[in-house]
């Protein structure tokens, strides 16, 4: 059985190391992240050329199912897999971890959009701890009067908020750490996507300690008729009545 994974995600790497060596399995990633922690099996980087060229390289590598294990707010390779899956009658599960839930103490702000979520800003702080990933900074460009702690793996690039200071790190991240740089930046305001998952979640928890607003962005819906698992175990039951 072959295994496409569109990956760049813990769960895409452990559910291709447990799928290792009873099916062949290829990992895609985008390439967007410098140095990506490589999965088990076979790699690719680089895009297909939207959903038409994902569907050819389906047929040509003659991928007996797919799995889209990007991160929850890849919208486009996910909306791009479910129309590939259908032309080329591969059947598609995607792999999503839990969101996020706010909890007794929490002072969570939705927001279904970076653009809402920088229109909230100016009520809520000063001083943002911006968690929202180098991608999508232009919704926060003309924010003049707030400074912006923005942390990413990569370094941004413009438009993005006049008054930035720029992290490079990569997670996980613990809880005391957040709790200092917390306090070090005098911050008051923490923006996030709800990614989900262990590894930035304390920064919600250090948030909460220290009684700062958050306000989290809106993860966008699956594709309408792909089916869903939560956990890399449902992902690898799911994969095993192919595997005939």
């Amino acid at each position: 059985m072959h295994v496409l994974i569109l990956g760049g995600t813990t769960e895409a790497r452990r559910l291709a190391e447990s799928l290792q060596p009873a099916a062949r399995v290829t990992t895609s990633l985008a390439g967007r992240v410098t140095g990506p922690t490589l999965p088990a099996g076979e790699v690719r980087i680089g895009g297909f050329g939207g959903a038409e060229g994902l569907a050819q390289w389906l047929r040509t590598h003659q991928v007996d199912a797919l799995v889209d294990a990007t991160h929850p707010f890849a919208e486009t390779i996910s909306f791009n897999a479910a129309s590939a899956a259908v032309t080329a009658h591969v059947p598609l599960l995607a792999l999503r971890r839990p969101g996020w839930a706010a909890g007794a103490g929490d002072d969570w702000h939705i927001a279904g959009s970076l653009e809402q979520a920088a229109g909230m800003l100016p009520a809520l702080g000063r001083r943002v701890f911006l968690t929202t990933g180098r991608m999508g900074l232009a919704a926060f460009a003309g924010l003049d009067q707030l400074w912006f702690l923005m942390r990413s793996v990569d370094a941004p690039e413009p438009p993005m908020p006049s008054r930035t200071e720029v992290l490079l790190d990569r997670g996980p991240f613990t809880l005391d750490s957040e709790r200092e740089l917390l306090r070090r930046h005098r911050i008051d305001l923490l923006v996030t996507k709800d990614s989900g998952g262990a590894a930035t979640a304390p920064k919600l928890t250090a948030a909460r300690e220290a009684g700062l607003p958050v306000v989290v962005v809106r993860r966008p819906p699956v594709p309408d008729g792909v089916e869903v698992a939560v956990t890399v175990d449902e992902a690898a039951a799911w994969l095993s009545q192919f595997s005939g």
